[in-house]
């Protein structure tokens, strides 16, 4: 009988060769996946005997240890996951997640930052070291395109078109898509590019366009910092993180007037809803092609 070790491994694979699932996400997954796990190890029952109903004193115990509504709903919805895949390579006869409902969950508006928050925040980057010229192309491309951090920190020099002014994505899912790129974050990736030949890179990185120190690609949290360091230093007090950038790349989007289709397809959200969270701004202004509404991308046309 397969071991849960060999079980687990299976279900890794599937989720990311098959779903294609990035390893940040996989993790998120086996994460939340661990507590029931402990919950099944102390009730005895094995992954084969669990109910129903032992699901549901599985999600009151969640509740009980003050585990919020959003987060309660992130590992009921991997659960699910974990058990249609157990149906789907018959090691269970039946899904006792069918019933299982998420608890409702009360639409979160992000924090955003206004258009001189983000000139503010560029605005206190120094300049004159190559550094400085790294993260300012870094966060004006991370704001100019909407882009998530995974994506930014991933993203190859090989895949910024200059001349068409669109860069290649690679976003969840390894699916690609083509998003335009203000001629503002080009100047910036440019200025950048002039000190990056100073940078001793590592083998393996050599078309990885930002960089650290050492030559290396950089990580979540490095960009993190640097975004929180920036905002503090231009006299922002917001709960700042590189997604911040993205929320206010749409939210100014919808603000200007971009279709609600065009802004999604710019995100690479799957379904629209995800990309509706936004139309809490004015619904009314949903008019006209994305480039025409960007704060970068204003009198270039």
């Amino acid at each position: 009988m397969e071991t849960e070790k060999e079980l687990m491994s299976r279900y890794e694979a599937y989720l990311r060769l098959e779903k294609g699932l990035s390893a940040n996400t996989v993790e998120a997954y086996f994460d939340d996946l661990e507590k029931l796990f402990r919950f099944i190890n102390s009730e005895k029952t094995g992954v084969r005997g669990i109910r129903y109903a032992d699901l549901q004193q599985f999600v009151a115990q969640l509740h009980d240890l003050g585990i919020s509504s959003r987060s309660r709903a992130r590992i009921i919805s991997g659960v699910k996951s974990f058990f249609r895949f157990l149906v789907r390579e018959h090691y269970v006869d039946s899904d006792p997640t069918e019933l299982l409902e998420a608890p409702r969950i009360g639409m979160k508006l992000p924090e955003i930052l206004t258009v001189d928050e983000i000139n503010r925040i560029l605005d206190s980057i120094d300049l004159s070291t190559q550094t400085g010229q790294r993260n300012r192309a870094m966060l004006e491309v991370l704001y100019s395109c909407g882009l998530r951090v995974s994506e930014l920190i991933n993203l190859a020099y090989s895949d910024i078109y200059f001349e068409e002014e669109f860069i290649r994505i690679t976003g969840k899912g390894n699916k690609q898509r083509l998003v335009p790129v203000s001629k503002t974050a080009l100047q910036e990736i440019r200025n950048y590019l002039q000190g990056r030949h100073s940078i001793d890179v590592q083998k393996g990185f050599e078309d990885r366009l930002f960089l650290n120190r050492q030559g290396r690609g950089l990580t979540r949290v490095m960009v993190y910092l640097i975004a929180r360091t920036h905002a503090e230093l231009a006299g922002i007090h917001k709960r700042i993180s590189p997604h911040t950038f993205r929320h206010s790349f749409a939210t100014h989007l919808l603000e200007g007037g971009a279709n609600l289709r065009a802004i999604q397809m710019m995100l690479g959200h799957e379904n629209i809803t995800t990309t509706e969270l936004y139309t809490h701004i004015d619904r009314e202004t949903l008019r006209t092609e994305i480039l025409r509404h960007h704060p970068r991308n204003r009198g270039e046309a």
